[in-house]
């Protein structure tokens, strides 16, 4: 019987909750495949670095379901929680993924509008007269 192992990644507003099983190296992101919902290469090469990292790319399934955000941060989000599913897989992978900075989280968000600013950081320009 296959072991699934899941953990939850974030980044920005998005939310990414990943399952991993033994398998054949398939990857499905909210119930299609991975090169149909990340066109870009970057994306994909991103999100499977856990994986290559621990050289296991095509030994185990990863079903993904992640919400919120833009592609970016959704393929960040999704890398995170896969390096998290495969520290419950293998706990010996743990000081490999984290010497690579996979299993940190990017806390960096939106700052907040501020009043009288037309942005968080952007000012309107002054005139003395």
């Amino acid at each position: 019987m296959n072991q699934i192992f899941e953990a939850t990644g974030r980044r920005k507003k998005a939310i990414a909750h990943a399952w991993i099983q033994e398998g054949t190296g398939n990857i499905t992101i909210n119930k299609r495949d991975i090169t149909d919902y990340y066109p870009i290469t970057s994306n994909r090469s991103n999100l499977i670095s856990p994986l290559q990292e621990a050289g296991l790319l095509d030994k185990i399934d990863v079903k993904i379901r992640v919400k919120g955000g833009g592609i970016f941060g959704q393929s960040d989000a999704s890398k995170l929680a896969i390096a998290k599913a495969l520290i419950l897989y293998q706990p010996e992978l743990r000081p490999q993924l984290k010497s690579s900075g996979l299993l940190r989280r990017d806390s960096r968000i939106k700052e907040r509008k501020k009043y009288g600013q037309p942005k968080a950081r952007k000012h309107f320009q002054f005139s003395k007269r």
